[in-house]
This record gives structure tokens, sequence and C-alpha cells, in this order.
């Protein structure tokens, strides 16, 4: 299997005969389906890939919370602010299981949140799009943890054992941020005439955003072929994003909407559906930073790190006194 990737891949991917002992070793292991723990050897770019991909998920969580935290207190309802409020924490917590497992691999959280606000370190380029009505908690529940669980799901399958448990709990608690999208989606199709192209309008908008999500196509994706030898990363991004449509456009249908595509349409020879790709121009723009939010996204985030300088050193120093305590009591 590894040698028909790297026969295939063209992207540099080692051959068996490029590999030390030590590293064939290793991908044997992988190749099993063994899976790698924090005190075994790695080569360092397994461990480099691996923050990156575990630190960009994790600052995902984090900042994915920014655009959803601002309708908790505008949900038309009591059950829908509470039901919004637990997401909004689910997430959070998502964002700690993946800290946790990135700093399995030797890089502080600190290091991670300052890769993060410096820009030396990205995230999903889905949340720098605005969220404009109430119709688009119900398009980013539908559409973006619809996407998320897509990628997610295979990556509880994924080499390294610390991302992999954290990718568990992760799974569960996603397929319920999707359903509960598409219930909002769901009821506004069924409400009034304004609700339905209120729906209409958040899925228009965030289609192709949601597409963009899995990263940029095969033959130009810089990091996938090496990432799946070391099944770090399960599918590749034109799978998965194909697996993505296959689902959702009888959703769309269900629903009573229009996906934003002249090309969609099921394909009665492949069985799948035909769809246009996204703008990848504007995938690449988002990324540089000049999406409609990144320097709000960015500039939130550093702000919540400045304002908590004060938890933080508080903490530190009850942490401190106790050791001290401790050590002496010894």
């Amino acid at each position: 299997m590894y040698a028909q990737m790297v026969k295939s891949s063209g992207e540099g991917v080692k051959t068996a005969g490029e590999m030390d002992a030590q590293e064939r070793a290793f991908q044997s292991r992988i190749d099993a389906g063994e899976k790698i723990e924090p005190k075994d050897w790695m080569p360092a770019a397994y461990r480099k890939t691996l923050i990156r991909q575990i630190g960009q998920h994790a600052h995902s969580e984090i900042v994915g919370q920014l655009p959803e935290g601002n309708w908790i207190t505008r949900a038309p309802t009591l059950e829908r602010k509470a039901n919004l409020l637990a997401k909004v924490q689910d997430e959070a917590g998502h964002g700690l299981y993946l800290y946790c497992a990135a700093e399995t691999l030797g890089v502080s959280r600190d290091e991670l949140f300052d890769m993060l606000h410096t820009g030396k370190m990205k995230y999903s380029s889905i949340f720098n799009y605005p969220t404009l009505t109430w119709a688009d908690m119900g398009a980013v529940g539908w559409l973006v943890d619809g996407a998320a669980i897509m990628n997610q799901v295979p990556l509880q399958r994924t080499s390294y054992g610390p991302y992999a448990r954290a990718m568990v709990r992760i799974c569960k608690e996603e397929s319920f941020h999707q359903r509960q999208g598409f219930h909002i989606m769901m009821t506004m199709c069924n409400g009034s005439v304004a609700q339905k192209e209120m729906a209409q309008d958040a899925l228009n908008r965030f289609w192709y955003p949601s597409l963009m999500m899995f990263g940029p196509s095969d033959k130009d994706s810089v990091h996938s072929a090496q990432s799946m030898a070391w099944k770090i990363k399960m599918d590749s991004n034109d799978d998965l994003r194909q697996r993505f449509v296959n689902a959702t456009a009888p959703q769309a249908e269900f629903l009573g909407l229009t996906i934003p595509d002249d090309k969609l349409a099921f394909n009665e020879d492949t069985q799948q559906y035909d769809f246009s790709e996204p703008d990848w121009e504007e995938f690449y723009e988002v990324l540089k930073g000049n999406g409609p939010c990144n320097r709000d996204r960015l500039e939130t985030r550093q702000r919540a790190w400045s304002d908590g300088e004060w938890v933080r050193e508080g903490m530190m120093a009850h942490a401190d006194k106790r050791r001290n305590a401790n050590q002496t009591a010894a």
C-alpha cells in the first residue's frame, strides 16, 4: 500500500530505499495499523506535521466559537440559546482535547497560541466569513460541522494515538452539532416565505466556503501524500469533498433548497454528484489574511489572550505556592 502511494504521489514521499533502518521500522508499524505513542521514536518530519495539523485543528475549534458566540444573546428562543451555548462550550472542549494532544509532541500551549496570534499557524478558512442572520447558525451546523464530520471521522483511525483518541469524543459531539444545524434549517424552511428565503441565502453564502474546508485540490496539495503515507491523514482532499457533496445534495433537496451550482447533477455513470470547483483564488486570499473577518477574528483572540493574562498569572502563582508547600512537607 505504501509503495503504491509513493509511486502515484510524485510529491517527494520517501521510498523504502531512501529511508534508514529506523525510518523503515517506523513505516512498517504505520503500515501494520499500529498506533504511535508520545514516547515512541518518530521522524522529526512526522512530529512537525502532527504539530501543524493538530495545532491548526485546535485553533479552528477555538476561533470557531466566535461566529456562533455572536448569536447566543440573539437566538430566537430560550431553547435555541441554551442549545447554541452548549455547542460553543463543546467547541472549547474540543480545542482543549486537541491542545493536550499537541502537547504530547513537545510543543507547549503557549507556543501554539503564539503561533496563532502572530499568524504563523492557520485555522480553518471557513471561520473568516461572517454570520449575518440566524439562518447562518443553521448553515454552520449543517454544512460546516457536516464537512468537519466528513473530515474528522476517519481521523479516529489516524496513526498517532493521542490524536485518534481525542477524535472519538469530538466526532460524537460534532454529530449533534450537525443535527442541530439541520434542524434549524428545516424549521426555517417549513416556516414563512421570508424564513425560507433566509435559509436559502445562508446556503448560498456558505456552500463554497464549506467546500474549501477540505483544502486545495489534490494536485495542488503540498502535504497530502506524505500525511497519507504516515496515516496522519486518511483520505485525500478531493475524495472527502466528493463525499460531502454526495451526502449534502440530497439533504438540500429534502429541505427544498437549491445549492448555488448550475453544474450540480447526479452522474448515473459514476453514481456520484458532479459539481463546480470552489474559487481557489478566493481560498488562498483568505488564507493570506484577506478574508472578510480575518482581522476581526485574530484581534479578538489576541485581546482575549491579553485580557486573560491576570488569570494565568494568578493560577501559576497558586500552583507554585502549592508546589512549594508540598516540597516543604516532604
